[in-house]
């Protein structure tokens, strides 16, 4: 096993953060470039792991698509699989084929795709074996599982030949991710319409753009949440837009509460300290990749908060509730759950000289631990974990051991 040292460190100097580019949005363009009749200037994609892997299996078009552990990219070749008419087997890594899809495929089913199960039901790996027409325009999908799922058919609803009429039934969670989506077909010259719980595309085809991926807001939570939690510092996020597509451009309004000023350029964003106003509560339906990263700070400053919207974080990487409830625990935090779902943060109240966190196969446990580094020297497992959205984070993190006051 590898490990990653984190010394202590709770002062630093005035340091900039390269971030890099969005996986959430590379990955969307990527599916929107391969659906394009035309050649699209694509700047600025993510180095992520996910992103990376999107890329090669859309180049070299191998008979199984095998996205290791990308759930985005499990889902939307799925989708692009079945629109593009193509007979292909669908896999990943163990905990993949433990990810649920089952919501997807019936979607795909119903509008017209042939798709079997090669294991177990509802799960992958799949077999698609092409689109054999369209069976109707409408369907209905649960909109508090993945929003995945409703990214994935919107996508491909401009090229099936009636469109598609998308309802989303019940509670819509990570609405951010389906709006980032429906723009991004936008800036590519697709028109939709969004009307109470229905979304409308009409057939029509992708028009050929050139399109920059912003920086990441998921990757740059982190920095804010390490600045929160530091006795003395000042960073600077490059890449960042203050009219962000990102849900997880959130993270200013939660930080504002918790000690951070946000200050926007053309270059990116300042980030300084002031006093923490306090988070009382937070509804993370919307932008559920920033939970972990909350729970830590408010847990490290000594904020009692109440979460609710976290019902997606079951079926991540790793099951991220349990994963926050045992690693909080090694310093003295809970994440306790109560009726309805809704989780109470009670905070660390003695921290000790020396941690060890657990990464639980999950790029998001080791980088939202790293903040802790200001309180204590940190153990990280498995820090490579972070290659499947933000490989340069540790030597970004090095940039801060630099510049220690």
């Amino acid at each position: 096993m590898t490990i990653q040292i984190l010394p202590q460190l709770s002062k630093f100097k005035s340091t900039t953060i390269p971030l890099p580019s969005s996986k959430s949005e590379s990955n969307r363009v990527l599916v929107i470039d391969a659906l394009t009749a035309g050649d699209n200037q694509i700047s600025n994609l993510a180095e992520a792991r996910d992103t990376q892997t999107m890329i090669r299996l859309l180049e070299s078009n191998p008979p199984v698509y095998d996205v290791l552990d990308a759930g985005t990219t499990m889902r939307f070749l799925t989708a692009y699989a079945t629109i593009t008419n193509q007979n292909k087997v669908m896999t990943g890594t163990a905990r993949m084929c433990e990810r649920p899809i089952g919501i997807l495929v019936d979607a795909l089913r119903s509008i017209g795709a042939e798709i079997h199960y090669m294991n177990k039901e509802g799960y992958p790996p799949l077999a698609i074996h092409g689109f054999k027409g369209q069976k109707t325009k409408h369907i209905k999908v649960r909109g508090d599982v993945s929003s995945q799922y409703v990214s994935a058919l919107l996508m491909i609803g401009p090229m099936l030949p009636q469109g598609l009429e998308l309802e989303l039934e019940g509670k819509v969670g990570s609405r951010t991710y389906i709006e980032m989506t429906l723009e991004l077909m936008a800036q590519f010259g697709i028109t939709y319409t969004w009307v109470d719980n229905i979304i409308v595309v009409a057939p029509q085809s992708y028009q050929p753009t050139s399109f920059s991926v912003e920086s990441d807001w998921s990757g740059a939570s982190y920095w804010f949440s390490l600045l929160a939690c530091a006795e003395e510092g000042e960073l600077f996020l490059r890449g960042l837009k203050e009219n962000s597509l990102q849900g997880d451009s959130k993270i200013v309004e939660i930080m504002d509460s918790l000690g951070v000023k946000s200050e926007f350029s053309s270059e990116g964003i300042r980030l300084t300290k002031q006093p923490v106003k306090g988070l009382k509560s937070w509804d993370f339906t919307h932008c559920p990749d920033l939970a972990q990263t909350v729970a830590v700070t408010c847990a490290i400053l000594g904020q009692k908060t109440e979460f609710t919207g976290l019902e997606s974080l079951r079926i991540k990487e790793t099951d991220r509730i349990l994963a926050l409830q045992q690693e909080l625990a090694k310093f003295n935090a809970q994440l306790v759950e109560g009726a309805n779902e809704v989780f109470t943060l009670i905070p660390s109240v003695e921290i000790p000289a020396e941690i060890q966190i657990h990464t639980y196969d999950d790029h998001r446990m080791a980088m939202a631990f790293m903040p802790l580094m200001t309180k204590t020297k940190v153990i990280i497992e498995d820090p490579e974990v972070v290659n499947k959205s933000y490989p340069s984070f540790w030597k970004h993190v090095g940039l801060l051991q630099d510049c220690n006051v």
